[in-house]
């Protein structure tokens, strides 16, 4: 988890960005030191990209937080004309005519983790549309859109200009990665493959992630039962030799000693064995 990773009264994990730290764009020698600072020239995939890019599908290198987080920093680094990324993490409700809700959100900048905030608080805005109908929303002027108002306003008085929103779904994971510009029509709706393809990584190192933990948490429960019925046959096996039973009727014994004593067969078996000095 981020050392700057909190929870809101909902339970949705957040990420708030401290503050901008002078960054190096990808593909020009230029740096950035605040969210004003946006570069104009074409992003050129290095090989350093292509590496950071690679990287957010590795499972094990950073929570789901930890990869919108760092979905974020990429696209505000590498997509010509963007000023400042947020993304969000979905949960998508069975029942359509529900609101879908948001598990984890990460943001670039302090003012863009308002405005994601304030989105999700409402229940409504561009990301909310964005995920009810999985297609990408865009406003090359925030000034002069009409569809989003209580959220345009909240661009407006943090300085966003235009902004594009871009969903991906890798079942069972939906990620929304929105971009931010500080000038109308500075995010070229030509340039927003990288954007897309962030998106894509994104959500596909948060289903990895889910599917590694789960696998992980079924191998430790096998473990947990090999041994625990390596332990059970001990113990039958004891009883067999004190009271000159089959397996059937030691096993019985134990069931019956397990409920009376209302202890677990496991707990049972485990103090059997250990009485005996047995490992």
């Amino acid at each position: 988890m981020l050392d700057d990773c909190e929870a809101d009264m909902s339970g949705r994990t957040i990420d708030r960005c401290s503050g901008l730290k002078p960054s190096r764009e990808y593909g020009t020698s230029r740096s950035r030191d605040n969210v004003a600072d946006v570069p104009s020239a074409d992003t050129v995939l290095t090989d350093q990209l292509a590496v950071e890019i690679a990287r957010l599908g590795i499972v094990g290198e950073s929570s789901d937080l930890g990869t919108l987080h760092r979905v974020t920093e990429l696209a505000s680094r590498a997509v010509p004309g963007c000023a400042g990324a947020a993304s969000v993490r979905w949960a998508l409700p069975s029942d359509e005519t529900e609101r879908p809700e948001p598990l984890a959100s990460a943001a670039s900048h302090p003012d863009l983790a308002e405005v994601t905030d304030l989105q999700l608080r409402r229940g409504n805005g561009p990301i909310f549309d964005v995920v009810r109908t999985r297609r990408a929303m865009t406003s090359d002027d925030v000034l002069a859109e009409t569809r989003w108002p209580a959220s345009t306003s909240d661009m407006l008085r943090r300085g966003v200009r235009c902004f594009s929103t871009t969903p991906h779904y890798n079942a069972p994971v939906l990620v929304t990665l929105s971009l931010y510009g500080v000038t109308p029509r500075s995010l070229n709706p030509d340039q927003q493959s990288l954007a897309a393809l962030l998106a894509a990584q994104g959500s596909a190192a948060v289903s990895n992630t889910l599917q590694y933990d789960q696998v992980h948490r079924t191998a430790i429960q096998l473990q947990e039962a090999v041994e625990s019925r390596a332990v059970v046959d001990q113990a039958k096996g004891i009883l067999m030799h004190a009271l000159g039973c089959d397996a059937d009727e030691a096993f019985s014994e134990l069931r019956r000693i397990s409920q009376s004593r209302r202890v677990k067969l496991t707990a049972l078996a485990q103090r059997i064995v250990g009485d005996q000095g047995l490992t």
